[in-house]
């Protein structure tokens, strides 16, 4: 009898240890991969799931979006410029059964693959075309991507391209010409000030001269300005109608 009790006690222990072994807990963000005899056998969806120990196994799967951080890629432009690069990749796993049958560690597969197609699209533009139109180059290498690894069952969100480091001679070359495209621009806006200020001041010469005590009133007004400062020397000079008037007198005299 003691013999017979202890062997249920081991198998009761034993059946309980099974049971308790195969409850698996799916979180929400995550799917479960399931196995049988090696065959797939289905998707776990969140929850308290049973997986039969030795019978069958499962894989993880997280389907949040993921962030991967592509490291500096030397690469060369389309018109030879030598440059290094990097990027960010946000993707996330649309089918859980193709992230893990199709490909192995679709995390690092998605990595090396990032890598490389970044270094194939900035071979495909010029130094100019990367700098202004980075928007365009990193949707084109977003597409590349994403196309590469729909039969991995992934889906590429965005790539956002973080640096673009140039070397030290060609800064230098492109700060030269930035300093000279400033200074051109302000010799263009400098020399359309003097434009500007020599048509007005045409303007007002041609009101003095054909206003009638114009240039009398200008005169006064120049006087009234220069009498509050007791620093300056004034030289009064007369108008030119006055000094037509005075001729006017001699002619009638005579």
């Amino acid at each position: 009898m003691i013999f017979g009790y202890s062997s249920s006690w081991i198998i009761g222990w034993a059946l309980l240890m099974i049971i308790i072994s195969s409850l698996k807990i799916v979180k929400e963000y995550e799917r479960g991969v399931k196995f049988t005899l090696g065959k797939f056998s289905g998707i776990m969806i969140p929850g308290l799931r049973i997986v039969i120990p030795i019978i069958q196994s499962w894989q993880r799967v997280d389907i949040r979006v993921k962030a991967v951080d592509v490291p500096d890629q030397d690469a060369i432009t389309k018109d030879n410029v030598s440059l290094k690069v990097n990027a960010v990749l946000y993707y996330k796993v649309a089918d859980s059964k193709k992230a893990i049958i199709e490909v192995e560690e679709f995390n690092y597969a998605v990595s090396q693959l990032a890598q490389t197609t970044m270094r194939d699209v900035v071979g495909e533009v010029s130094l100019d075309e990367l700098l202004s139109k980075r928007d365009s180059v990193s949707k084109r290498i977003r597409e590349i991507v994403d196309k590469a690894t729909d039969p991995w069952g992934i889906k590429v969100e965005s790539v956002e391209l973080k640096h673009v480091e140039l070397p030290e001679q060609l800064k230098r070359t492109i700060g030269k010409e930035a300093e000279a495209e400033r200074e051109k621009r302000a010799v263009i806006i400098k020399a359309q000030g003097e434009v500007i200020a020599s048509d007005n001041m045409a303007k007002a010469a041609r009101t003095l001269a054909t206003g009638p005590g114009a240039l009398h009133l200008r005169t006064l007004q120049t006087l009234n300005d220069l009498s509050s400062d007791k620093s300056n020397t004034v030289v009064l000079g007369l108008p030119l109608e006055i000094l037509r008037a005075f001729e006017g007198m001699k002619k009638e005299k005579k």
